[in-house]
C-alpha cells in the first residue's frame, strides 16, 4: 500500500477500494458485453473490494463490510424503504459513533466480569480518584461507585448519545461520587487520578501511553482492557473469564 494511502483513516481507504472495485467490475462487464443480474454484479463488486482490502492489510472486519456493502444497498433499494428511515438511522449512528471516524475508537462495552476484576485493583483503605477514558454508557463508573463508594469516579466520552446515557444513568442512580464529561480524553489531566482505565482500540494506545507517562503520578495505576501499549510490557495482567476472554493490562507508574 502506498505510504500516502496508509495515512488515511481506514474508512476512507475502504471507500476508495470499494469505488475501485466498482469501476473495475463495471469496465470488465461493459468491455465483455456481459448481461449480469444486479445481485451478481454487486456480489462481484463486493468480492473484489474484500480482496483488495485483504491485500491492503485492513482489519478482518473490513472484509465483511466490503463484501456486504453494495448487496445491502441493493436490498434496501429493492425493499423501497422510505428515505426518512435512513436519515434517522444515520443521525442515531452519528450520535453513537461520533468520534470513531477521527479517533478510530469504536464503542466497546466492558463486561460485568471486567468490572469485577477492576474492583481488585482499587485501593480499599483510602480515598482515591478513578477516570475512565472513553467511558461509553457509564457501566464501569456506576458499578465501581457502588462497590467502592470511598472513591471518586470521572468519565470522559466524546460520543454524544453514550455520554447522555451515562449522565442519565449516574443521575438516576444517585451516584454522588460519579461525574461524566463530554469531550476528548486528550484534554484530560491525568495527574489528578490514582487509577486511569481505558478500553479503546490499538490505534491510540502508543500516544495514550506517552500521555500517561508524562502526566500520571508515581505509584498510580494505568489499566487498559484488551489493548496493550507497544512498549513496555505490563507489570501484571488479569485474564477475565468473559465472552471475549478479556485481559486487563496493568502498569504501575
Amino acid at each position: 500500500m502506498p505510504s500516502a494511502l496508509k495515512r488515511l483513516p481506514p474508512s476512507i481507504i475502504a471507500l476508495l477500494l470499494q469505488v475501485a472495485a466498482f469501476v473495475v467490475v463495471l469496465f470488465v462487464v461493459r468491455a465483455a458485453q456481459l448481461q449480469l443480474a444486479p445481485i451478481v454484479f454487486v456480489l462481484l463488486c463486493g468480492g473484489l473490494a474484500a480482496w483488495l482490502s485483504h491485500l491492503a492489510k485492513q482489519a478482518r472486519w473490513w472484509l465483511f463490510i466490503q463484501l456486504a456493502f453494495l448487496p445491502a444497498i441493493l436490498a434496501a433499494y429493492s425493499l423501497d424503504i422510505p428515505p426518512t428511515l435512513f436519515l434517522v438511522a444515520f443521525v442515531i449512528m452519528l450520535a453513537v459513533y461520533w468520534s470513531a471516524f477521527r479517533t478510530q475508537v469504536p464503542l466497546y462495552l466492558s463486561s460485568n466480569k471486567v468490572w469485577q476484576a477492576l474492583e481488585t485493583q482499587l485501593p480499599s483503605d483510602r480515598p482515591f480518584k478513578f477516570i475512565d477514558l472513553g467511558s461509553g454508557i457509564g457501566g464501569v463508573l456506576t458499578h465501581l461507585a457502588k462497590t467502592h463508594p470511598h472513591g471518586q469516579y470521572h468519565g470522559v466520552e466524546y460520543a454524544p448519545l453514550p455520554c447522555l446515557w451515562s449522565w442519565l444513568r449516574i443521575k438516576s442512580g444517585k451516584h454522588k461520587n460519579c461525574t461524566v464529561q463530554w469531550g476528548s480524553m486528550w484534554d484530560s489531566d491525568l495527574s489528578q487520578y490514582d487509577v486511569v482505565f481505558a478500553y479503546l482500540s490499538p490505534v491510540p494506545m502508543e500516544r495514550l501511553w506517552h500521555k500517561a507517562r508524562a502526566e500520571m503520578r508515581p505509584g498510580s495505576l494505568f489499566i487498559s482492557n484488551t489493548f496493550a501499549v507497544p512498549d513496555p510490557p505490563p507489570q501484571s495482567t488479569l485474564t477475565v473469564d468473559d465472552l471475549h476472554t478479556s485481559t486487563l493490562y496493568i502498569w504501575k507508574m
